[in-house]
């Protein structure tokens, strides 16, 4: 008997990722995929806990979140999300999300949404880079080199992907040289799917952690792939600025201003084809030389 799930592509698991299951008022339970993995990748607890916030909302869109990385996540077992009212307010509201793993937490997030309201407007032009047609995607890239990575690394690195990320000037993977450290990415969903703006905006969310640690990496010439280092996400902060599709293509332009004391610092701003700025991000992650043995 052929499994279901099996059946689905990257992106359909990822969505019913999002689909959180309300177990009380305030309380919500979501799954891990089933991949081999060691963690919960961070941007799936940040869609999930974005998704448990806007269980408790009604008209209105999420501005800005901002979270941290306690402990890493079991992807063996479900997430608790317990989510408190911090405030009700005429124009914003304000939402605390805490997830809960083995009696513990391992990530909380704070989030805020507001009614649609006018004002004034400016907003940083887009670089002036090429396109996403004729680039290789980053699956390509990983296609390309999979021989040279052990079995279990090789089957992680070359499954498919719900978002497709094309890389302007991607690093070697296991013979990284110094770049420098603003880097672009396009990237989008692997297809068209649901015009509901909550789930690209959920969506969004869930692919802005998929590479912006990375922007650390590159001024050293290093790479997690080669193991001299530790890397994790240690938190996360977004500010939603339009309305946004995931299903069209994206410009993540990325940079690290500082590293030090085994953190490195990054920021990333998010743009549609049109120039429009949807969404801007920071993030600080640990980035601690691995002691040889």
């Amino acid at each position: 008997m052929t499994d279901p799930a099996s059946e689905k592509d990257a992106l359909a698991i990822v969505l019913d990722l999002l689909k959180l299951e309300r177990l009380e008022v305030d309380l919500f339970r979501g799954v891990s995929p089933d991949v081999t993995s060691q963690r919960v990748f961070g941007g799936q607890v940040i869609g999930q806990a974005m998704m448990a916030a806007y269980q408790t909302v009604e008209a209105r869109m999420c501005h800005s979140m901002h979270a941290y990385f306690i402990r890493p996540g079991d992807p063996n077992v479900p997430i608790i999300y317990q989510v408190d009212h911090a405030r009700d307010g005429r124009s914003f509201t304000t939402r605390r999300v805490v997830a809960i793993q083995h009696g513990k937490q391992i990530f909380n997030l704070a989030a805020s949404f507001q009614v649609e309201e006018e004002g004034w407007f400016h907003q940083i032009e887009m670089p002036d880079i090429p396109g996403p047609e004729g680039l290789r995607s980053r699956l390509e890239l990983r296609e390309e080199a999979k021989h040279l990575f052990p079995e279990p690394m090789r089957r992680l690195m070359t499954r498919a992907n719900a978002i497709e990320m094309r890389p302007v000037n991607p690093q070697n993977f296991l013979d990284p040289k110094p770049l420098p450290a603003t880097h672009h990415i396009w990237f989008k969903a692997q297809r068209p799917f649901d015009d509901d703006p909550i789930i690209h905006q959920c969506l969004l969310a869930y692919a802005s952690d998929m590479s912006l640690l990375d922007s650390g990496t590159r001024p050293h010439g290093i790479s997690w792939h080669t193991n001299e280092a530790m890397m994790a996400s240690l938190d996360h902060a977004m500010w939603f600025h339009a309305p946004v599709r995931t299903d069209e293509w994206l410009l993540y332009t990325q940079d690290s201003p500082f590293a030090g004391g085994a953190r490195s610092f990054n920021r990333g701003m998010i743009f549609k084809q049109d120039g429009t700025l949807v969404a801007s991000v920071t993030q600080e992650g640990l980035m601690r030389p691995r002691i040889k043995k």
